[in-house]
């Protein structure tokens, strides 16, 4: 079993940067997918950002050129470094983890409990 745990949220200003952070337990990080979700007061879950066991990584067009997603597979963390925010951006913000199936797509069936990201003046 794979254990997310995030932090690093909190209350910012339209315009500014937060940097989120998730630390993933178990010895098998370097063969899992990444993706940071977010969900809104009454909205779905969206997916924010992927990075791949690779490096690869892909970005909802909502947050691109803005948002980066990296990983530290020596400290077994994914990072979300978010940049010029806006308001649109508040939501929880959710680590996940999954294994890159046969046919291409990743499922991610490993969740952390969530950061709650604040952008307000």
């Amino acid at each position: 079993q794979v254990q997310l745990v995030e932090s690093g949220g909190g209350l910012v200003q339209p315009g500014g940067s937060l940097r989120l952070s998730c630390a993933a337990s178990g010895s098998v990080f370097s063969i899992l997918d990444m993706a940071w979700y977010r969900q809104a007061p009454a909205k779905e879950r969206e997916l924010v950002a992927t990075i791949t066991t690779a490096g690869s990584t892909n970005y909802a067009d909502a947050v691109k050129g803005r948002f980066t997603i990296s990983r530290d597979n020596a400290k077994t963390t994914v990072l979300l470094q978010m940049n010029s925010l806006k308001p649109d951006d508040t939501a929880v913000y959710y680590c996940s983890a999954g294994r890159r199936r046969a046919w291409g797509s990743t499922v991610y069936n490993y969740w952390g409990q969530g950061t709650q990201v604040t952008v307000s003046s």
